[in-house]
């Protein structure tokens, strides 16, 4: 069956409320590879609950979310063949250490590319801190949706892609994740068994199970806040990017850098097989 424009756009999503804990930002910290120098003062401030702890500014991506909801049967998306192909923060402000938040989480847009051609599905999330009412982030997200092109939608305005600068990086930062890293990370909130199940992983095509697209996104984010930001996490404003290709845990991720201004982009590259992960990736800083 296909896509039904209206109905998907206009589907309605139910609120979601989260608290959250230092033991859970430090657990989702732990995830990205944070600690892995336990003599580090500047990461402790991450995986340490005591003065001086912050959350990590990515954490906001995994708060309050409606979870895989394509795999629903009323969205009528057919959720084997999607694939996670965009993804933006914007922080409104920074995420306290501790609180109870709110996600609100709708569909922005459907586009159709064509018969064969799989359709882009544009969705946002609102995250308000429910003591303050304060809007702290929003969070976009790009799903596409391979199978599920040629139901009559729009075929646009499609969102502009961010073009790394022509020269070579300013800078590069290499951060290797543990063989486990993945089954650390998924109990940050995703257990998609892809993530954990070699068999589920062989299934899908894969080795072994693969990281979690928005580990490899917390890593480049860490790069830059850890390099760029010397680990101040009121200085990050947005982050944009597209995913390129998956990571195996065990890997070493290489996030390149250029500085321009208060404009940073970015990619990630797998040092091991050289293959770029991350691609078209800017980060404002303020």
């Amino acid at each position: 069956m296909p896509i039904d424009y209206e109905k998907l756009k206009n589907r309605p999503f139910e609120p979601i409320e989260q608290t959250y804990t230092t033991d859970q930002a430090i657990l989702y910290a732990l995830g990205l590879g944070f600690g892995a120098d336990p003599f580090d003062e500047q990461q402790l401030h991450f995986t340490f609950e005591e003065e001086g702890f912050s959350a990590v500014p990515s954490l906001a991506v995994v708060l309050a979310g409606p979870g895989f909801w394509v795999r629903e049967a009323d969205s009528g998306v057919d959720w084997v063949k999607v694939l996670h192909g965009e993804q933006g923060i914007v922080w409104h402000k920074p995420l306290p250490p501790t609180a109870t938040v709110i996600g609100q989480t709708r569909v922005v847009d459907i586009i159709d590319k064509g018969e064969g051609k799989g359709a882009l599905i544009y969705s946002e999330k609102t995250l308000h801190d429910k003591a303050t009412g304060d809007l702290l982030a929003t969070t976009t997200s790009t799903t596409f949706a391979r199978g599920d092109g040629g139901f009559g939608g729009p075929s646009g305005p499609v969102k502009g892609v961010h073009a790394l600068p022509e020269r070579d990086p300013d800078r590069q930062v290499d951060i290797p994740m543990l063989p486990q890293s993945a089954l650390i990370y998924r109990l940050s909130g995703d257990h998609n068994p892809l993530h954990a199940s070699p068999v589920v992983a062989k299934s899908a095509g894969f080795d072994r199970p693969i990281l979690h697209g928005l580990c490899t996104l917390g890593v480049a984010g860490r790069a830059i806040l850890q390099d760029v930001c010397n680990y101040d996490s009121t200085k990050m404003k947005s982050l944009d990017l597209r995913f390129s290709a998956p990571v195996y845990p065990g890997e070493t991720i290489r996030t390149e850098i250029w500085e321009d201004g208060d404009t940073i982009s970015f990619r990630a590259r797998v040092v091991e097989r050289d293959i770029v992960v991350l691609n078209n990736g800017k980060v404002t800083i303020g």
